[in-house]
């Protein structure tokens, strides 16, 4: 049985928003007729709107109900007490209450959003659709947000994680710091993600897709040497799987960089990922590398050039043209490429670390204490993670092949 992700607290808000005006700032025309009808319906109308502000909802919800005596299909009264209700969990009466506004006033969109919520909780047939209708037509990105969330766990709740996975994305859009869109994204994406691994598994067990997923799953276990071997398999089974040369080489010099027949090995495999794949920024800096490794500096400077040109955005060929830079004492251009890996990916520690150290040659003393201070901040937050990582796959700690959060594909 599925757990409901939400609780009810989740949306209190959202009655709040309602209660302090979102909803009761009604059309001019709408409070001129309520005005124009009497002076005690207006009076009614202000009373309740003052005990609102001050927090007295039972004053509010007495003097909303004197409006409905006056005027029985006044749309503020209706979303007010629609309101009142919702926040103190009365759906059954908020439902009516809604229904009453919007039968006044249609275009009551946030009453259309707290109406639908309550037909979820109610159970009713119609909640899907209104939901998916005022999570459409929300502009107001709280309300939406918690509308979404609702949409989102009724598509849950039903088993169909396509339509959940499609909500949570839109969600994560618009609050992609969110907790709790978080923590729901990863819970649904990890099932999808068993059961496209069960349905592959039980279709192609032995294609060479299969082995890929083995190898992917042991490189975030931390166990080079098992990914490696499935790699193997997987190119034995199809030599012209897509991805699969360049994944294998970069498992192999995550594992042995300093081994010459590791890199050699590793070439091999890049040169038949440019064949197979075509070449990439990626697959150019990875051969860079190597051949900085060798000594070929020349050659590692035209590959990550050739990488840079491919992607200038890529934050390893900026940083390895940094490094070269750096060698051939031109600390003013490797600084540069520095800052550019920098805008590229913020959260890169050794980026920062390097660009520290090039300050420190040209006497940038404030930039060069930034960059460390930033440094240190980052390595102290991946080593949470890391440790976080640990926890989650406890098979992890200790391994001398140990593969860090951010080498797991992506």
């Amino acid at each position: 049985m599925r757990c409901n992700v939400i609780s009810c607290k989740n949306l209190k808000f959202a009655a709040l928003l309602l209660l302090w005006g979102s909803l009761t700032s009604l059309p001019i025309p709408l409070l001129a007729q309520a005005s124009s009808k009497s002076a005690e319906l207006a009076a009614d109308l202000q009373r309740a709107q003052a005990a609102l502000k001050a927090n007295d909802q039972a004053a509010a919800a007495e003097q909303f109900r004197a409006v409905l005596k006056l005027d029985p299909s006044n749309a503020e009264a209706h979303a007010n007490l629609g309101a009142i209700a919702f926040f103190h969990g009365d759906c059954a009466i908020a439902e009516k209450e809604f229904r009453g506004a919007l039968h006044a006033a249609p275009s009551l969109v946030k009453a259309q959003a707290l109406l639908a919520v309550c037909e979820k909780r109610l159970g009713e047939p119609s909640a899907k659709d209104d939901l998916a209708s005022a999570f459409a037509k929300l502009d107001d990105v709280k309300l939406r947000t918690q509308v979404g969330i609702e949409l989102a766990d009724f598509y849950y709740q039903q088993g169909d994680l396509g339509q959940t996975a499609s909500v949570l994305y839109t969600l994560s859009t618009i609050n992609p710091d969110n907790v709790d869109i978080l923590f729901f994204e990863q819970r649904v994406y990890s099932e999808l993600a068993s059961s496209t691994l069960d349905k592959l598994a039980l279709l192609a067990p032995d294609s060479a897709r299969m082995e890929q997923l083995i190898a992917e799953r042991l490189i975030n276990a931390g166990d080079l040497k098992g990914a490696i071997l499935h790699y193997r398999k997987a190119l034995q089974i199809n030599p012209k799987l897509a991805g699969m040369h360049f994944e294998l080489a970069e498992s192999l010099m995550e594992g042995s960089p300093n081994d010459l027949e590791t890199q050699k090995e590793a070439t091999s495999e890049l040169d038949a990922a440019i064949k197979v794949d075509g070449d990439s920024s990626k697959v150019e800096s990875e051969l860079g590398r190597i051949a900085m490794l060798q000594a070929d500096l020349d050659g590692s400077f035209a590959h990550y050039q050739r990488a840079y040109q491919l992607n200038p955005q890529d934050p390893l060929a900026e940083m390895g043209l940094a490094e070269l830079l750096k060698q051939q004492h031109k600390p003013e251009e490797a600084a540069k490429y520095l800052r550019m890996a920098i805008a590229s990916d913020p959260l890169n520690a050794e980026a920062h670390y390097k660009l520290s150290l090039v300050d420190r040659e040209l006497h940038l003393d404030e930039e060069q204490k930034n960059e460390l201070k930033i440094f240190v901040e980052i390595r102290a937050i991946k080593d949470k993670i890391k440790l976080l990582y640990q926890q989650m796959n406890p098979q992890t700690v200790g391994s001398g092949n140990a593969v860090t959060p951010e080498r797991a594909p992506q």
